[in-house]
């Protein structure tokens, strides 16, 4: 019988492989029927690790397959996948046993006759475990392709950027496991209370270094408490939290967060402006108005209103009515990379020029809400230049009204925090 973290994995892998599910929905569904916490904790680890170390486990499949992996089976090579990342990068568990499971759901897919291959492939991965070839850093591109599992193109970028010491830095962040940070909803209670509050339930945390609400979890499980439940905290990275709190809009003010699901930076926005203050919170996409709804309810938000705006055309908002207009853009979210470990692998340098589009066209369409005198923030949680950089400075030729106060770029190697992006734009008064 296959061990249940495992099904569960494989199970995950496919739907995730077919496109019909995100990384994080998909573990979440599979989740849902796991009662082990052990058995949850080495779904996830299993999921994430094997997306994350797909290029270093294709080489080392390679090696030991005789055809090109191309042309094998889909779902063998899932399988294979996901079994030599546990023989590789898990030497805790048992070689026997992962590869007997390998085998079985070799047959499970449907894919009997391949069992075989399965079977050897693993047996002689097994056996070399403790003594694995890499190729050399001579060459290094292909050195930090292989054996830190990045795509080629993304790898040259930034060693073209930054040097090959802060490209290494970078590769290892994204290759380790994600922190879970919390933001405190600032209506309802303090960092400080809240950080009490957990540890009375079991949660140990720490302040963030950079973000001046937010916690670090060290152990427990903070979203089974009642703070979550309750509202009194959020799920958000502390990158995007910093860059968050580049938006300090008085008391008072009239803000628009115009694509604001989840809905942290809302939160945050709401607190800071006060009861005197409205944010209108808005999105395109009616599932993602649905989530901001839930978050919004469950945090007893008490001065936010939430506007579905559509995805193209005029905003329905009445021309400098908006104090702040934030504008957190729909990007690749190659800054997210060691939290969506699969973005690595769904992205290419042919995406960005259509989303750099995209971007300019929400700023053009969202500039005209500001009042003189008033802010716009546009971040992303991209690391790429196209959809940061270059879209502002394409915006601010256009707009002469407009000009930039300041930006801030969180980087993984200087910050070990994801890479986001955000800049500040005043308009003339």
């Amino acid at each position: 019988m296959i061990a249940t973290a495992r099904r569960a994995a494989i199970d995950a892998l496919s739907v995730i492989d077919s496109g019909d599910l995100d990384m994080g929905s998909a573990i979440a569904r599979e989740r849902a029927g796991l009662t082990d916490e052990r058995d949850r904790a080495l779904l996830l680890e299993v999921v994430t690790g094997t997306l994350r170390m797909q290029a270093a486990l294709d080489y080392q499949l390679a090696l030991r397959v005789k055809r090109p992996l191309i042309k094998l089976d889909a779902a063998v090579l899932r399988v294979l996948r996901m079994s030599a990342f546990q023989l590789i990068y898990l030497s805790r568990l048992p070689a026997s046993a992962v590869i007997n499971d390998a085998v079985e759901m070799t047959r499970r897919s449907g894919k009997s006759s391949a069992s075989g291959l399965t079977n050897a492939v693993l047996r002689a991965l097994a056996r070399d475990r403790e003594s694995l070839s890499w190729p050399s850093r001579e060459n290094i591109l292909e050195y930090f392709t292989v054996v830190h599992s990045h795509p080629g193109w993304l790898v040259e970028r930034w060693l073209d950027r930054y040097g090959e010491p802060a490209t290494e830095a970078w590769l290892e962040f994204n290759n380790e496991p994600a922190a879970m940070c919390l933001a405190v909803n600032r209506h309802l209670t303090t960092r400080a209370a809240l950080a009490q509050e957990l540890a009375e339930a079991g949660v140990e945390t720490e302040p963030t270094e950079r973000a001046a609400h937010g916690l670090r979890v060290i152990k427990g499980r903070a979203m089974s408490t009642a703070a979550f439940t309750e509202g009194r905290f959020i799920i958000q990275d502390e990158a995007s939290q910093v860059i968050g709190e580049l938006v300090s809009p008085p008391e008072g003010a009239i803000v628009l967060d115009l694509c604001a699901s989840p809905g942290g930076k809302t939160i945050a926005i709401s607190a800071a402006i006060g009861a005197g203050g409205v944010v209108i919170a808005s999105d395109v996409r009616p599932q993602r108005v649905r989530l901001l709804a839930r978050t919004l309810a469950r945090c007893r938000v008490p001065n936010a209103k939430i506007v579905h705006v559509p995805a193209e055309g005029p905003l329905p908002f009445a021309p400098g009515t908006f104090d702040f207009v934030l504008i957190d853009a729909p990007c690749s979210g190659l800054g997210t990379v060691r939290r969506d470990p699969d973005i690595r692998w769904r992205r290419s340098a042919d995406d960005l020029p259509g989303l750099a589009a995209a971007q300019r066209e929400l700023l053009s369409r969202a500039a005209g809400l500001v009042k003189a005198g008033g802010r716009l923030l546009y971040s992303t949680c991209s690391s790429e230049p196209e959809e940061n950089e270059d879209v502002v400075a394409a915006f601010l030729d256009g707009r002469p009204d407009f000009s930039q106060e300041r930006s801030h770029r969180t980087l993984p190697f200087r910050d070990h925090l994801e890479a986001f992006f955000g800049a500040i734009l005043r308009r003339a008064v």
